[in-house]
């Protein structure tokens, strides 16, 4: 499995959406996507990827997109 696959399947059990929404998804745009379900979000991320962001970058994951620039920034690579 890739890690942009093991993304994707981290925002879909954590939010429960669906694999076409993935690319515009942003915090707040769907109401799975609220401040508990922001930190489920996280601890899936964190389990993942064997990483633990640091409260900045957690405060900053406000999209899709530009988690994956944050998670690149803790040596996680996209293919």
């Amino acid at each position: 499995m890739t890690n942009l696959e093991k993304y994707d399947g981290a925002f879909k059990n954590a939010l429960g959406v669906a694999e076409s929404d993935l690319p515009a998804l942003k915090y707040g745009s769907v109401a799975a996507w609220d401040s508990a379900g922001h930190m489920i979000l996280i601890a899936e991320l964190e389990d993942t990827f064997k990483i633990s962001l640091a409260v900045a970058d957690i405060m900053k994951f406000n999209s899709y997109a530009g988690g994956r620039e944050i998670l690149e920034r803790y040596g996680v690579k996209f293919e």
